[in-house]
């Protein structure tokens, strides 16, 4: 699974194109395909004429790009689509195929060498001792690749993905759409705690469609996590899709939520508080609560938010933290992940409490 992660990081694809990678491989039929590699091949032909090429870089480069898409094209119609129905190779050949997608980007790395702003071509003898390099560690990559494709579709499968796609016109990032979904009640059973101090972070493999696919990208195993008033979570809330019952944003949550597959899981760690900091809080949530709130589906990707009060569940934690003065690691609010709240805790901050597995 890492060595599919890894692979391709490190010819720059991330974040909104791994997705598209993987759409492309779910949905996409041989016309898209080959529309993508043409397009492809026409960005890099141009991103090399306008680049500080020598002219004989840039020829060779249009010439290998222009060879590797009729290559591309060529492959998608001979040999993956006549399969479509007809051998389970089908689907082998198509990962193949949109795995070819970003070979051009491969192609500008392995054959330029980038000394600051001036590009230039490789000797025959850097050639000969990079290529032998890359072409085994090639090897290994794409061996790797192959063991970890069968997890991967597991976690990207159809149906994760038609869940996700069906529940987004619930999702707003411009425009607060949650509104007063905390009732008095929960606000009575917060109260009831504010002498314990203590607050209580709940960091959870929820098996959820949209936690699966994170997954994927953040190459974790604990991907939401929730703020709680108690020890028992009666009080935990955190930044959700509102199961399908409130709309997406800041929303209490009960154990059913995190148990949504076999093997789900929540990790409870305490941090010790003042009852005035935990009081802030209480305070702070009831005006989000009052104002309004949403889920922040693009910052997943952009790292930020058009609106104070839209998050995403780590966002929404460490910001929390952050304003009563009790962050105990410093990074960007829409750059913290779950994981975070453990593996950046260099001060042991964090006592452990128990874990609850489903």
């Amino acid at each position: 699974m890492n060595a599919i992660i890894d692979y391709f990081q490190s010819i720059k694809i991330q974040g909104m194109g791994w997705l598209l990678l993987v759409c492309l491989y779910l949905f996409a039929n041989q016309p898209i395909i080959i529309i993508v590699y043409l397009y492809l091949a026409a960005v890099m032909i141009l991103r090399t004429w306008l680049a500080q090429f020598p002219y004989v870089a840039k020829i060779g480069l249009t010439v290998a790009y222009s060879l590797l898409m009729v290559i591309q094209i060529i492959f998608v119609s001979a040999v993956v689509f006549p399969l479509r129905g007809m051998s389970p190779m089908y689907f082998v050949t198509k990962l193949v195929g949109v795995v070819a997608v970003v070979l051009p980007l491969w192609v500008e790395r392995f054959v330029t060498t980038n000394n600051q702003t001036v590009f230039y071509l490789p000797t025959v003898e850097e050639a000969a001792t990079v290529s032998f390099d890359e072409l085994r560690q090639s090897a290994d990559t794409l061996s790797n690749l192959m063991s970890g494709v069968a997890e991967v579709k597991d976690k990207v499968s159809v149906a994760h993905v038609k869940t996700i796609i069906d529940d987004l016109p619930r999702h707003s990032s411009v425009r607060y759409i949650n509104h007063g979904t905390l009732t008095p009640a929960y606000f009575e059973a917060v109260e009831a705690t504010l002498n314990d101090e203590k607050l209580y972070l709940a960091v959870s493999n929820t098996g959820s469609a949209a936690s699966e696919m994170i997954s994927v990208f953040t190459r974790k195993q604990f991907n939401h996590v929730s703020l709680a008033f108690d020890r028992d979570l009666a009080t935990i809330i955190s930044y959700n899709g509102g199961d399908n019952v409130y709309p997406p944003g800041m929303n209490a949550e009960t154990l059913e939520f995190f148990h949504q597959k076999t093997g789900a899981s929540i990790l409870v760690y305490s941090l010790p508080v003042t009852v005035a900091q935990k009081t802030f809080i209480r305070n702070k949530i009831a005006e989000i609560n009052r104002d309004g709130s949403a889920y922040n589906m693009i910052g997943l990707v952009s790292k930020h938010s058009a609106k104070p009060n839209i998050m995403f569940c780590s966002q929404f934690v460490y910001q929390m933290l952050k304003l009563a003065d009790i962050a105990y690691f410093d990074m960007k609010p829409g750059e913290v992940r779950p994981t975070d709240f453990i593996e950046q805790d260099y001060y042991k901050k964090l006592t452990f409490e128990y874990e609850l597995k489903f």
